[in-house]
């Protein structure tokens, strides 16, 4: 793809992230009363556990694109100091970052004031947990497959920085090998199960910072 349209296209990817984000935040906080605040949060009342959920969803699953829009401010300042306009990628990828745990918060203060307005029901609160942040999870491994696939593909086309062998050590393959532990060994699998994830994509890190290493040493 050529450099002007992926300028172009994370451009969009960002403004995208704005809109989507903004609506999210919007049916999450709107209050005709206007009685914000960071210390009480009355005005969320304003809002149906609903309403607050499809606001949840568009911020959650909206705003990790704001990265993308922070990569396309990076190639727009790359030409005067590359390196600063890196710097300043990783500081505002990192923001939206934590921006996006925050605006992940949001939705259960809300259940949690129509609770203590509504006297506490533990139930419903649990049912709204699942329904918000369970289902994220589905999101995670989802990319998680879709990006393995793509290592798998390119490592074994022998055109990629990584040995043909190592499509067979993707990410998912990585994270299923915690689950064959826990099935086979399950006083060792019982420690890696509760992070499994971070254990796939760890050990892939690994691999693939050894490769880089290599491939240094080659040049």
């Amino acid at each position: 793809m050529e450099r002007h349209n992926v300028i172009v296209l994370t451009g969009v990817v960002g403004l995208m992230a704005a809109i989507l984000v903004g609506a999210g935040e919007f049916l999450l906080h709107f209050d005709p009363l206007a009685r914000y605040s960071e210390t009480h949060y009355d005005f969320m009342l304003a809002t149906s556990d609903a309403q607050q959920t499809i606001g949840h969803f568009l911020g959650v699953l909206g705003a990790p694109l704001y990265v993308v829009g922070c990569w396309h401010i990076y190639l727009m300042l790359k030409p005067a100091n590359a390196t600063l306009a890196f710097i300043g990628f990783l500081l505002a990828a990192y923001g939206f970052m934590i921006g996006a745990d925050w605006i992940s918060s949001r939705s259960s203060i809300g259940a949690l004031v129509h609770a203590k307005e509504q006297g506490l029901d533990v139930e419903h609160l649990i049912k709204l947990y699942q329904l918000r942040y369970e289902n994220l999870l589905t999101v995670t491994r989802i990319t998680t497959l879709a990006i393995s696939i793509i290592f798998a593909y390119l490592a074994f086309t022998g055109r990629s920085n990584y040995q043909k062998w190592q499509a067979l050590f993707s990410p998912i393959v990585l994270l299923l090998l915690s689950f064959i532990v826990y099935l086979v060994a399950p006083s060792i699998g019982k420690y890696l199960m509760p992070i499994a994830l971070n254990v796939g994509f760890g050990l892939f890190f690994i691999m693939s910072l050894i490769q880089t290493k290599k491939q240094t040493a080659l040049r």
